[in-house]
């Protein structure tokens, strides 16, 4: 099951009461514990978590939910990560440090930097997502990719270059809340979630306390699975980048990885799966996002998951879920 630290919820209850909701009868209808709402650490489970930011923001009639809650938020719902994070040498090495260790806050979420999509030069596109259908909540979306822009502000005291958001779903709220939020154009229906900012913010220098950044890492280090492989989050999120892009073979993962595909392959067993459970894995949730987030038509959903042609996702999606794709579009978020 995957799992999600409660500070995910920090300002929930505060965005809800004003909002004329109550928050503890919304936790109590989604299988959420009452405790999650005013503590951190709890493990949760993260389909719950979606559930109870959508059916807040469809009951309060609140589209923006997910902002609304970041708004409240600081880098700090991140625990130890912000510590690391916030004392590195340069935005690029707490970006990468996040990448690393953002299992610890969410088991199932991967952030990393990749080439821009449309092949800016002097940019970078800060990637976003989530390895299956664990929270499969655009509300969740929201509020995490709203968290990782504040948490950039914060990082370099303010403005950082943000040139553009973009989103795979087509949010529920009108485009000037997203846009009043990030300061920047918002883009829908794109093949990933993230934030394209100035490759020199990158290099930025933090000034952190190196001291403090090894107590933080080393606590970190604890929380990694068998004496700190965690791979499997990792091919997780080469392979969320690669989907569409390019053959999602694990030749090409483990070369972005840096290792030899039978030591990689090893690695994974070591962590109890194997490549094809992990692509098969990311690849449905991919699938479920677009399908149900999205109004990409069904017949080019196929090649945006590294799949052949549209008979295999019909195969996948009855495989998966039971139904074809369409079916599952027509259920939404309920077909998970």
């Amino acid at each position: 099951m995957s799992v999600i630290r409660s500070a995910a919820l920090r300002g929930f209850r505060a965005t809800v009461a004003e909002l004329g909701g109550d928050a503890e009868a919304l936790a109590d209808a989604a299988g959420l514990p009452r405790a999650a709402l005013d503590t951190d650490d709890l493990l949760v489970p993260a389909q719950a978590v979606g559930r109870v930011l959508e059916t807040a923001a469809r009951e309060r009639d609140c589209p923006d939910l997910g902002l609304r809650v970041a708004a409240r938020q600081d880098p700090g719902v991140l625990g130890p990560l912000a510590l690391a994070a916030r004392h590195s040498e340069t935005v690029r090495d707490a970006l990468e440090c996040t990448s690393r260790y953002l299992f610890v806050h969410a088991s199932f979420l991967q952030l990393s930097l990749g080439a821009d999509p449309y092949g800016a030069r002097g940019v970078t596109a800060v990637r976003y997502g989530s390895s299956a259908e664990a929270m499969h909540s655009p509300q969740g979306t929201d509020l995490g990719l709203g968290l990782l822009h504040r948490a950039l502000v914060s990082l370099v005291g303010g403005r950082y270059g943000l040139r553009t958001v973009e989103l795979t779903h087509r949010p529920a709220a009108p485009a000037h809340a997203y846009e009043e939020f990030f300061g920047v154009p918002v883009r829908t229906d794109r093949p990933g979630t993230l934030l394209r900012i100035p490759t020199s913010t990158l290099a930025r220098p933090l000034h952190g306390d190196a001291r403090v950044r090894q107590v933080a890492l080393a606590f970190l280090d604890t929380q990694l699975p068998r004496g700190g492989a965690a791979w499997t989050p990792r091919v997780r999120g080469v392979l969320a980048q690669l989907l569409g892009t390019a053959a999602p073979e694990i030749e090409a993962v483990a070369r972005v990885l840096d290792l030899h595909p039978r030591t990689l392959q090893r690695r994974l067993a070591a962590e109890g799966t194997t490549y094809g459970a992990v692509l098969d894995e990311t690849r449905r949730g991919a699938a479920l996002r677009w399908l149900t987030t999205t109004d990409v038509p069904v017949s080019q959903i196929a090649g945006l998951v590294g799949l052949s042609e549209a008979s295999a996702l019909t195969r996948c999606a009855r495989r998966w879920w039971g139904v074809p794709p369409r079916e599952v579009r027509r259920r939404g978020p309920a077909a998970s």
